[in-house]
């Protein structure tokens, strides 16, 4: 959209500028005439440079800005009547542009470039230095105040994107990635894995006999708890990892891993994060955390094959549920045969039980 915006500016302005080459008496006349034409035919040139390659950086964006400041000193020196025909509003274009594009160095460099350009496009059209100045220091510091305005309003807006982002992300009472994260984040896991020959894991983990926590102390410890659970489990994961809060006391954990056994003593210090952790009234839960593994395969929905995975993990979860809780129960990949897959059984219960 940059590129494109861009190109659609440089276009017009290119467009407009040569209507003075049909319009007596604007231009000087001579070589003056032949160095206008050539300068808008290359505001032109670039436009259709930028929508044909539809990219454009930081660093040619900070070249197209500059550009347009020397565009303006050329069109005022070929003007008969720069303080008529070559008026410093020229320069809104590069102003605008690096306030809304540029950091905020570039922005700084290009403020001071503005007050040179309009230095140099006044100069003969003034006798007095005080007058120039005057004019310079009127036309340069609008645009200026101009620019850094809409620079101020480009950077509120960002914060407020981003706030809005990460709500849109965020488990408000946790602070874990929620299910909308989770879904955006599979298809780079499941490129990543192709890329890397790994398998993927999703680990399910249900909190062991959450309601009667709540029942018994009431749903803010319940929340408490549930922070304190996020917290632990953060600090446990791998950076790589993407852990997730989809509803109520079920988490998922979705990595990359090398083999079963990978995934199995991942799980396992998952489910020792969640015993160890305690809120400040000293509650805790337990865990049961269901295990699935599987190699993902070129034209595949990433998505869709997430959530099968999760499913599979999910029906892993409750098997350690039926077996005790407070441990880990997996399933191995789906074999291509198209049979069902086989089971692990499920981890021995840690010393100390489930809770």
């Amino acid at each position: 959209m940059a590129a494109l915006t861009l190109a659609g500016l440089l276009f017009l302005g290119g467009a407009m500028g040569l209507l003075n080459l049909f319009v007596d008496g604007v231009l000087r006349q001579g070589a003056s005439t032949w160095a206008y034409g050539a300068t808008m035919a290359l505001l032109m040139g670039l436009a259709v440079w930028l929508a044909l390659g539809r990219r454009v950086g930081r660093w040619e964006t900070f070249a197209l800005v500059l550009l347009g400041d020397l565009v303006y000193v050329v069109v005022a020196m070929c003007i008969a009547d720069p303080v008529r025909y070559a008026t410093p509003l020229m320069l809104l274009f590069a102003a605008f542009v690096a306030a809304w594009f540029l950091g905020p160095w570039m922005l700084g460099i290009n403020m001071v470039t503005t007050v040179l350009a309009c230095l140099a496009a006044m100069w003969s059209s003034y006798d007095s230095p005080l007058g120039l100045a005057v004019q310079v220091g009127v036309n340069a510091g609008v645009l200026n105040a101009a620019s850094f305005g809409v620079y101020v309003l480009r950077r509120r807006v960002q914060r407020l994107l981003e706030a809005t982002q990460a709500l849109s992300h965020q488990d408000p009472l946790t602070g874990l990635s929620n299910r909308r994260h989770l879904v955006e984040q599979a298809p780079r896991v499941w490129r990543q894995a192709r890329r890397e020959g790994s398998r993927v894991a999703a680990m399910v983990l249900d909190l062991d006999h959450f309601k009667q926590l709540n029942d018994a102390h009431g749903h803010a410890a319940g929340d408490a708890v549930l922070r304190a659970v996020a917290a632990s489990l953060a600090s446990t994961v791998r950076p790589s990892d993407v852990l997730a809060r989809i509803g109520g006391e079920e988490l998922i954990v979705l990595g990359l891993v090398s083999d079963p056994s990978e995934a199995h003593q991942l799980a396992e210090r998952l489910r020792t994060a969640v015993s160890t952790s305690r809120t400040d009234d000293g509650h805790s839960v337990t865990a049961s955390i269901g295990i699935a593994l599987v190699r993902p395969v070129d034209g595949e929905d990433a998505g869709d094959a997430m959530w099968r995975l999760i499913d599979r993990a999910d029906g892993a979860m409750y098997e350690a549920k039926q077996a005790g809780r407070d441990r880990v129960a997996a399933v191995l990949p789906r074999q291509r045969s198209g049979r069902h897959a086989d089971r692990l059984p499920p981890a021995g219960r840690p010393t100390g039980g489930a809770a």
